[in-house]
């Protein structure tokens, strides 16, 4: 893998947190798969583009996107969701997409190549934003498109993260290069400005997402998150067991006869090269 900056998120996505969500591809998919639409049909994708999807994780959007692009490069840092990335493009039948391991930070993108970048809430961790959207722009062709979805608070999972909160002592997540880095409109504008995108538009969006058939399996799913896991690395056994109870009874409002829905927002971002 070329040169990484981002060490601390590199060493995350290829440890534990990368393993829990190549190993839980579907389940990640379902709290975020509401969302494809809006971003595919932001990014204008044509079957003569070439499509760069960065922080592509397990490759969902990018296959997506192969399917109406000539072509789809998936960039992420994470070996593991790239392996699984790669299976389910094989075994989806799509070949016309092609994945890297890398900081997009840094990593040496072939100038002015791609028609449309785009990102489902893989652009929130960057140690500099302004050199990584810098490096993205370059990799653009002139008037390229640039259509990513980054986080705009933590919708109903707030509720659901408080009793986590309140025993880490982390309250809210932090915004400097974190999940909420680009929650603002005005540091989206700034960020993208300074990289040399101009048009920038964010928009609020928002929607559900499948976290679990019920309380109980959202529960688990919930506790074995890398967040979690982070959080309450130093918490007792029954400490933990106390905090899996709070967490099921704020899931139970949520459950129907199916499934556990949470409403998830975000900033769907548009720009130009």
């Amino acid at each position: 893998m070329p040169d990484i900056v981002n060490t601390h998120q590199a060493e995350a996505w290829n440890g534990y947190e990368g393993g829990h969500w190549a190993d839980n591809q579907t389940r990640y998919d379902a709290v975020n798969s509401g969302f494809n639409d809006m971003l595919l049909t932001a990014a204008g994708i044509g079957p003569q583009d070439r499509v760069l999807d960065v922080g592509c994780g397990n490759g969902q959007v990018t296959r997506l996107a192969a399917r109406r692009a000539a072509h789809a490069t998936g960039l992420d840092l994470s070996g593991p969701m790239l392996a699984r990335a790669r299976a389910s493009a094989v075994a989806e039948d799509v070949d016309n997409v092609a994945f890297e391991q890398g900081d997009a930070q840094v990593f040496p993108l072939p100038p002015h190549t791609f028609d449309v970048a785009l990102s489902r809430f893989g652009i929130m961790f960057f140690a500099d934003p302004v050199a990584a959207f810098g490096n993205i722009r370059s990799a653009l062709r002139p008037g390229g498109r640039l259509a990513f979805l980054s986080m705009r608070d933590l919708g109903q999972l707030a509720h659901v993260f408080a009793p986590v909160f309140a025993t880490s002592g982390a309250g809210r997540p932090p915004t400097g290069s974190g999940p909420l880095s680009l929650s603002d409109p005005d540091v989206i504008d700034r960020v993208l400005t300074a990289a040399g995108f101009t048009d920038v538009k964010a928009e609020a969006v928002e929607t559900e997402g499948v976290w679990g058939r019920d309380v109980a399996d959202a529960t688990e799913f919930i506790m074995g998150w890398g967040p979690v896991r982070f959080a309450l690395r130093d918490a007792s056994l029954s400490t933990e067991d106390q905090i899996r109870e709070s967490v099921a009874h704020a899931l139970t409002p949520y459950a129907d006869a199916d499934a556990v829905r949470l409403r998830g927002t975000a900033r769907l971002v548009t720009a130009t090269a």
